[in-house]
């Protein structure tokens, strides 16, 4: 079957983006649906950071690009002084045209900060999850953002946003790991989550998310840093079970607005 013009998606160069696509799929339109995980370093492009400059619609024009049905954010910030006040889930919302679900994890300058949720389709019982994390000083609080989502009349699926600890230490992100696995063990719907783990395969985070969920790669491209990137650290899965095919997977080589490159997945839900 010839794969529709729209999901054709393209092999990017100089290992910044990377494509999977598999063509024995049978596309459902009604439940294809297209996932997007950004971590928007709260709207600053890395090469003004020293300038302060807070640039909103650079995100919003990466993430329309890609016409994504969902978008799992992270650093958000909401009426922060540092980033002018405004409250950035409301604004790339409301540029996109989509639903939106905050999930706050911090206090920070004034303000919240944490991570969101973008969608297409109608929104409900969203819900945010504080994780675990030892008593280091420097530890952050992370949490999980989820929600339904009725993606068709009477068709829902469960879709979160997060964002693992960033310290050297895996400790806390092994903690994470752990406590979504089972904050997800008794999920009913098909579940899909994406976000920064701050963690690459190979390493004992990964091994316990996808004790878990099926990653939407197995060969990832890299996602950090924009420049020459060497790691895999963004990620989207589903829950082990859930009815979803994985047609393409793709790293989006985009990078001047945030620290990270952007990750689009297109899965294919089966029932």
């Amino acid at each position: 079957m010839k794969l529709p013009s729209f999901l054709i998606l393209s092999v990017c160069l100089l290992g910044a983006c990377s494509a999977r696509i598999n063509k024995q799929v049978e596309l459902n339109p009604d439940k294809v649906l297209r996932v997007m995980s950004y971590n928007i370093h709260h709207c600053n492009p890395p090469s003004k950071e020293k300038e302060g400059v807070i640039d909103v619609d650079a995100i919003a024009q990466v993430i329309a690009q890609q016409k994504p049905d969902l978008v799992a954010l992270q650093e958000v910030d909401v009426n922060t002084k540092r980033s002018g006040s405004i409250n950035q889930a409301v604004l790339l919302a409301s540029k996109l045209k989509m639903n939106f679900y905050f999930g706050k994890a911090i206090d920070h300058d004034g303000g919240d900060y944490g991570v969101a949720i973008l969608s297409r389709f109608p929104l409900s019982v969203q819900q945010t999850f504080r994780l675990p994390k030892d008593n280091d000083v420097k530890a952050e609080q992370r949490v999980l953002a989820i929600a339904n989502v009725e993606i068709a009349k009477g068709v829902f699926v469960r879709f979160a946003s997060t964002h693992f600890d960033a310290q050297r230490s895996e400790a806390n992100r092994i903690l994470q790991a752990k406590e979504i696995n089972r904050l997800t063990a008794k999920e009913t719907l098909p579940l899909i989550l994406a976000g920064d783990l701050n963690a690459y395969p190979g390493l004992e985070t990964i091994s316990i998310f996808d004790s878990n969920f099926t990653r939407t790669c197995s060969d990832c491209g890299f996602t950090i840093p924009v420049i020459n990137p060497r790691k895999t650290i963004d990620h989207i899965g589903f829950k082990t079970g859930s009815p979803f095919k994985v047609v393409s997977h793709q790293v989006i080589a985009e990078r001047y607005a945030s620290d990270h490159l952007p990750v689009v997945a297109v899965l294919q839900l089966e029932k």
